[in-house]
């Protein structure tokens, strides 16, 4: 067997190759991109043993993403994704003087993969719609969390010299309405000139069809009160940044909306869909995080445990002594974090069971997160008990049974 640690870099990766016995065979250093991949698989091909196979090279990254990874896996080669607060602490375990260099990580890297790779997991081996789903949910999500960040600068932007827009439309900037209004009317004077005729066209362009003369008063109003003034040499200035936000947050908005569309109509092609969306809480936006972040290796998680501690929903315990405390997990998979919670805050309202056992733990002592993270851990299981009868369904039918 060949042991490959691999440092990467945005430009080239440090790599060694070690045998059984950790002797060194290969230390390079490779260009990114398809010159280093090239050049790696001839190392591997020189020093591999010619009736080995591919499946006896073992890599350690310290990513699962790019590329590069997916090339090592394509080749057959079994990749780990040793994560980089692993690295370092297994650093400390050889030497203390806190030297560090690329190429000593990437002897890290082999060695860890050649003497420790049992308590590490292989990169899974998700499908590629799985992967199309988990690209399209991610960047679905960071750009409502970019739009998030906007909203807030323009709530800030507002604030300093146009009170009354923030009065007009309350804490969501990013509606349809209030896009339309400010974008017509970033400025104090403007927005009072705006008669209520105008309002209700720029309603009506922004695509609402109903309450139109309703809520077209309602922000005349808010737009006409009373306000302090800023001072007028910088107001139009500030009219300026306003404008640009609204801009930025306009095209947000409508990307998006397209990003929502990728997310659904790869989740819905997935033969997982049903299960998901069985699922209480989980919607098809919502459901297709959960899945993109689990992924779909059938063979991933050995059991309901596994699953639960990799999503860190599920709590740890530190005991020494006498003293035992249980926590919440810190290290995890944030954005698996953040859609468990949504579909356990999701599932209180749409589940009986789900609110049940809520106010059982409430009833407790447990305060509404600790609640909320046991339904959430709870959800989890009961999903992997569904996915793992779906795949043994699937994978070894019986007699008579579908396939």
């Amino acid at each position: 067997m060949l042991f490959i640690g691999d440092d990467w870099a945005e430009a080239h990766h440090d790599i060694e190759i070690v045998d059984d016995s950790g002797g060194l065979l290969v230390r390079r250093r490779l260009p990114e991109g398809l010159t280093g991949i090239s050049t790696l698989h001839e190392l591997v091909g020189e020093h591999l043993d010619p009736t080995g196979e591919t499946g006896q090279v073992l890599v350690g990254i310290e990513t699962e993403r790019g590329p590069s990874v997916q090339a090592l896996l394509a080749a057959g080669y079994r990749v780990y994704a040793i994560n980089p607060l692993q690295v370092a602490r297994y650093r400390e375990r050889h030497s203390t003087s806190g030297a560090k260099s690329d190429p000593a990580d990437a002897h890290l890297l082999a060695e860890i993969v050649r003497l420790d790779r049992a308590h590490h997991r292989e990169v899974a081996g998700d499908s590629e719609l799985a992967e199309h789903v988990k690209v399209a949910a991610r960047a679905h999500q960071t750009m409502i969390w970019s739009r998030v960040r906007q909203v807030n600068a323009l709530r800030s932007l507002l604030r300093e010299y146009y009170p009354s827009a923030l009065a007009a439309f309350g804490a969501d900037l990013a509606d349809r309405d209030a896009l339309a209004v400010l974008a017509a009317a970033p400025s104090p004077d403007q927005g009072r000139r705006l008669s209520q005729a105008r309002i209700e066209t720029l309603l009506r362009k922004a695509g609402r069809q109903r309450n139109i003369a309703r809520t077209a008063t309602k922000i005349k109003t808010a737009l006409g009160s009373e306000q302090l003034a800023a001072r007028p040499s910088v107001v139009g200035a500030y009219a300026a940044s306003a404008s640009a936000l609204v801009a930025v947050l306009s095209v947000m908005v409508a990307q998006t909306e397209v990003l929502a569309g990728q997310v659904e109509q790869g989740f819905g092609q997935h033969p997982d869909v049903e299960i998901y969306r069985s699922q209480p809480g989980l919607g098809a936006i919502l459901g297709a995080r959960v899945l993109a972040e689990f992924g779909d290796d059938p063979a991933r998680y050995a059991d309901a445990k596994a699953r639960k501690n990799y999503s860190g929903i599920s709590p740890i315990t530190k005991a020494s002594g006498t003293k035992r405390v249980v926590l919440a997990r810190y290290a995890r998979n944030r954005r698996l974090g953040d859609a468990l919670f949504r579909q356990a805050y999701s599932a209180l309202r749409s589940s009986p069971g789900a609110r049940a056992y809520y106010d059982q733990h409430r009833a407790r002592g447990a305060t509404h997160y600790q609640a909320l993270r046991t339904l959430a851990n709870r959800l989890v299981g009961i999903l992997h008990g569904c996915l793992a009868v779906m795949s043994r369904e699937v994978v070894s039918p019986g007699i008579g049974e579908p396939a």
